[in-house]
């Protein structure tokens, strides 16, 4: 059994209506519950997903985002509720690269195995935090695996009694390819014992050309059975596509399936990979993986997508249930369900809801809190794209707003960011309306418009289309302003994607001290 534990920080506190599970009808008698993908909206790659009970637990890749390794929690692995963050504080040895965790449970202590980047050499090793305690959150035990020059995507099975740690060589080392690796672990868990042995290479040609990576190994009758993605993972050119392998030993030698690749993208799901197969109770395999959505693709990130395995009894391989691509609708793992509302409304002066917000790690985190009826942020960044404050994007098409009181010094923005060095906002100062970009790290306003004095309580909002069109507006509460108000349009096509999706949300910048006075946020989903 494999499980994981979580901090609260940035936690989603469902007090209000927003954010909250509405219960669906139960369905008639012998008549079959869909779902339809993503399970997990937004930026949600390399997943890892564990049950524990009743209850299975996912965490993904955070990237360069902070809080790092988003959890959520599920009943049906249908309906994911977010519930905070694996570290709320980031761990010493790390600067970025939040990648691949990897969640475990054994013996009453739960595990994350986990890839960062390490600050002393800015190279990625694979750390491993733990509790006993779910609700007094990990302990971080620092690096775990130094592999050469990198090492990532950590995947942990038991033996025999004996725990085994995989991940993936990274293939940055003199006249040797990409290969999986594996080695014993301590009983704890926290640290390698044993000799590294090899699992499966990538080969140089065809699907797996780009290597192989994001493995998900488990154990069903006399095989050990491997699902590992190979190709280009992200970005418009990916090709990212999963195969199969198995072994009678973990150490091998393992053979890998003639049928592969065995899933691959389509125009509904792009470039699917990197998951991990969990049973259900009533013995269903279920592969939770990424991919990119045909529509929104690289602009809302790899997304959390629910893929089921069936098998062969003849030649004891697996293949999924609906072809070789990702299913836009298929048969859910249990009848029951509830309607996620992803939109949320936030009046400071009145509201206790909490919105998720995520940061960027290249900076210290942003020092923030709501009081006076305000959410508050301090101008400790002096930069435009600095004390960035955002939203994980759930799909495309979408409109966000921030309601402000204007202030003299201090510029406060709605903004879509990708990084501090490309980014696209739109802010009040004192009097004026700016829209303004970075690309590349060139600071350029786009428009700037005068508004009369009288107006300090201004509403900024934009409206984005597929992630990639955006229209950018502002109005005064109760007032009829058609006459001054303007409506801004811009397409974004170089918004940094692969694994950093943009997120939307608000900021203050300038040169002087001071805080934002935000009243409101809200962001609604088309």
């Amino acid at each position: 059994m494999r499980s994981i534990a979580f901090l609260f920080s940035f936690t989603l506190l469902l007090t209000t209506n927003a954010f909250a599970q509405k219960p669906k009808p139960k369905p008639a008698p012998g008549l079959v519950v869909t779902y339809r993908n993503p399970v997990i909206a937004g930026d949600f790659a390399d997943p890892s997903v564990i049950r524990v009970g009743d209850t299975y637990y996912a965490a993904a890749t955070s990237s360069e985002w902070g809080p790092a390794y988003p959890i959520y929690s599920s009943k049906n692995l249908v309906d994911w509720e977010y519930v905070g963050p694996v570290f709320a504080e980031l761990p010493e040895w790390t600067m970025g690269s939040f990648w691949a965790p990897e969640l475990y449970f054994r013996n009453g202590t739960f595990y994350c195995y986990y890839t960062a980047r390490r600050k002393s050499d800015k190279q990625s090793f694979i750390g491993v935090a733990s509790t006993k305690d779910l609700k007094k959150g990990f302990k971080d035990h620092g690096v775990i695996i130094e592999w050469t020059k990198e090492a990532i995507d950590a995947f942990v099975v038991e033996d025999n009694g004996k725990l085994f740690i995989t991940w993936k060589a990274y293939g940055l080392d003199k006249d040797r390819g990409i290969e999986i690796l594996g080695a014993e672990l301590s009983s704890d868990g926290l640290k390698v014992i044993g000799k590294e042995f090899g699992l499966i290479k990538a080969e140089l040609t065809g699907w797996e050309s780009g290597g192989a990576e994001g493995q998900s190994i488990f154990k069903r009758g006399n095989y050990w059975y491997m699902l590992y993605s190979g190709n280009a993972c992200c970005g418009a050119g990916c090709d990212y596509q999963v195969g199969f392998a198995r072994a009678e030993k973990l150490e091998g030698p393992w053979t890998k399936y003639a049928g592969n690749p065995a899933l691959f993208g389509d125009e509904s799901w792009k470039c699917p990979g990197h998951g991990t197969v969990v049973v259900t109770p009533d013995n269903r395999y279920f592969y939770l993986h990424h991919a990119y959505n045909g529509v929104d693709f690289t602009f809302s990130g790899r997304q959390g997508v629910l893929s089921e395995l069936v098998w062969d009894e003849v030649s004891k391989w697996p293949a999924f249930r609906y072809g070789k691509t990702t299913p836009a609708q298929a048969e859910a793992p249990i009848a029951i369900g509830a309607v996620i509302n992803h939109n949320f409304s936030i009046n400071y002066n009145k509201d206790t809801l909490k919105a998720p917000w995520v940061y960027d790690v290249s900076f210290s985190k942003p020092n923030f809190e709501v009081q006076n009826g305000s959410l508050e942020i301090e101008n400790t960044n002096h930069n435009n794209t600095g004390n960035f404050l955002g939203i994980t994007v759930k799909k495309g098409s979408y409109t966000f707003s921030a309601e402000v009181t204007a202030k003299k010094d201090l510029s406060q923005n709605i903004i879509v960011y990708g990084d501090a060095r490309n980014a696209i906002g739109y802010g009040v100062r004192d009097n004026h309306i700016s829209l303004w970009q970075i690309k590349e790290g060139v600071h350029e306003v786009i428009k700037t418009q005068e508004i009369p004095d009288k107006y300090k309580d201004i509403k900024l909002s934009l409206q984005s289309r597929y992630g990639r069109f955006y229209e950018f507006r502002w109005d005064v509460k109760g007032q009829k302003i058609d006459s001054l108000t303007s409506s801004v349009q811009i397409e974004t096509p170089w918004l940094p994607r692969w694994d950093r999706a943009p997120r939307v949300g608000v900021n203050v910048s300038g040169n002087g001290s001071g805080k934002s006075e935000i009243k409101a946020v809200q962001m609604k989903y088309d």
